[in-house]
C-alpha cells in the first residue's frame, strides 16, 4: 500500500468520528468571534491525535494553531480551518465542512509525518465572514513561520484556481440635530447626509473603473417620519480587482462622505468593520497537484469560468505572502446560491459529508506532495515569486 492509499483509508475508517465533528459545529452555529465550541470540538480531536495545540492563539480567543512534527525540519505546511457561522442562516457557507476536511487532513497525515521531513500545521482560522482573522494573522505575523497554506470550500461546482476581489466595508454615521418635522429648519437632518453620500456615491461611479462594485444600505433613518433625525447611518461594501484599487474608492468615500456631512451641517464618523480583504492569488502548480490528487479519488476538477463573478475571502491575504490554494467542491446544485438556507442544508446532507472527506483526502494528498517532491516546491515558489505583487497591503 502506497503512502496515499494510507491516507485515503485512514479518512475512511475514521470517517464516523470526522463527520461527527461536521455536523456538531454545522448543528451549533456559532457567529465570527463566538466559535467556542467549534474551535473546542476540533482541537479536542487533534490533541487525542497527538498534535500540539495552543488555543487562544494570535490574539483571539477562538483562533487556534495545532502542531505535528515530522522527522527533522523541512517545508512547514498549514492546513486552514474555518468554522464561522452566518447570522440569521447558520451553516449557509458551509465552514462545517471546511473545519472537518482540515482536521481530517491533518490527522490523516499523522501517520505518515514520522517517516517525513517538515511540519504539519492545522490553522484555526476564525471570523472569515467579516471579521478577517486570517488577516488578523497575516498582520500578526503567523505567516512569516509557514511556506505553504491551503484549504477546501463546499461550492456547486469543482473548482481548483478561482479568484477572488479584494473587498472591505465601509459605515458612515451621521449626527445632526432632532426637531419636529412641523419645523425642520431648526433641525438638522441626519438622513438627509446619508442620502446626500449615496448620491454622491452614484455620481462617481463613473470616475471608478467599470470592473468595481459598490453597494449600500441605510442601516439607520430615524424613528418617525414626523421627527427630523438627529442620527443616520449607513453601510457600503466595496470590491474592486486589487487592494490597491480599493483603497484609493475607500479613501473617495471617505471625502464624499465628509462633504456630504457638511453640505447639511451635520458631522460624519467613518470606520470599516476589519481591515481590507486582498484580492486572491490562487498557485496553480499547487491547485494541478490538487487536482490530480483529486482524480484519484474519482474527482475532475474544473477551472472557473472568466465570466462567472467571485467573490471576495480572507485567504486573498494569505496568497499575498505564501502559496496558497483555496478548492472548491459540490455539494449542492449549481441552481442553490451561497449563503441561503438551501446551502446550509446541503451542507448537513449526505454530499456535504462526500465532500468533507474527499477535501481532507486531497488536502492530504497535496500536502504529502509538497513535503516529499523538492521540485515541485521550487515550481510553486517560482510562481509564487513571479504572479503576486508583494506591496505593503498585502495584510
Amino acid at each position: 500500500m502506497d503512502q496515499k492509499e494510507k491516507i485515503a483509508d485512514w479518512v475512511q475508517d475514521h470517517k464516523d468520528e470526522l463527520l461527527q465533528l461536521s455536523h456538531e459545529i454545522h448543528d451549533y452555529p456559532e457567529l465570527g468571534f463566538q466559535e467556542v465550541q467549534a474551535a473546542r470540538w476540533q482541537t479536542e480531536l487533534l490533541k487525542k491525535y497527538g498534535f500540539s495545540v495552543e488555543i487562544p492563539f494570535a490574539g483571539m480567543d477562538t483562533a487556534y494553531k495545532a502542531v505535528f512534527p515530522g522527522k527533522e525540519k523541512g517545508p512547514v505546511i498549514a492546513i486552514l480551518a474555518e468554522y464561522d457561522a452566518l447570522p440569521g442562516v447558520g451553516h449557509g457557507c458551509g465552514h462545517n465542512i471546511i473545519a472537518t476536511a482540515a482536521v481530517g487532513a491533518g490527522l490523516a497525515l499523522t501517520q505518515l509525518m514520522p517517516e517525513l521531513a517538515g511540519t504539519l500545521v492545522v490553522l484555526g482560522t476564525p471570523a472569515e465572514e467579516g471579521g478577517g482573522g486570517k488577516i488578523l494573522m497575516v498582520e500578526r505575523h503567523v505567516f512569516d513561520h509557514i511556506d505553504y497554506a491551503m484549504m477546501i470550500h463546499p461550492s456547486t461546482k469543482n473548482l481548483i484556481c478561482r479568484g477572488g476581489l479584494a473587498s472591505t466595508s465601509f459605515k458612515a454615521e451621521y449626527f445632526g440635530k432632532a426637531a419636529h418635522s412641523s419645523d425642520p429648519s431648526t433641525g438638522v437632518n441626519a438622513l438627509q447626509g446619508v442620502i446626500n453620500l449615496f448620491n454622491a456615491v452614484d455620481v462617481s461611479r463613473q470616475t471608478w473603473k467599470s470592473d468595481a462594485r459598490i453597494s449600500g444600505i441605510i442601516t439607520s433613518g430615524g424613528k418617525a417620519s414626523n421627527v427630523i433625525p438627529d442620527y443616520a447611518a449607513c453601510e457600503f461594501t466595496v470590491r474592486a480587482q486589487t487592494i490597491s484599487y480599493l483603497l484609493k474608492m475607500v479613501e473617495d468615500l471617505k471625502r464624499l462622505a465628509k462633504v456630504s456631512a457638511e453640505m447639511i451641517g451635520a458631522t460624519v464618523k467613518i470606520g470599516m468593520d476589519h481591515a481590507p480583504y486582498a484580492e486572491r492569488y490562487p498557485n496553480h502548480v499547487m491547485g494541478e497537484t490538487f487536482k490530480k490528487n483529486m482524480a484519484r479519488l474519482g474527482v475532475e476538477m474544473q477551472y472557473p469560468d472568466p465570466k462567472v463573478p467571485v467573490g471576495s475571502s480572507d485567504i486573498g491575504n494569505v496568497s499575498m505572502v505564501v502559496p496558497a490554494i483555496h478548492e472548491y467542491l459540490a455539494i449542492a446544485d449549481p441552481s442553490v446560491n451561497s449563503h441561503t438556507v438551501e446551502f446550509r442544508d446541503a451542507a448537513g446532507s449526505a454530499k456535504g459529508d462526500q465532500a468533507a472527506l474527499l477535501g481532507a483526502q486531497g488536502l492530504a494528498m497535496t500536502a504529502l506532495d509538497i513535503f516529499t517532491d523538492p521540485a515541485l516546491r521550487q515550481e510553486i515558489q517560482k510562481e509564487f515569486a513571479a504572479s503576486v505583487p508583494h506591496q505593503e497591503t498585502a495584510g
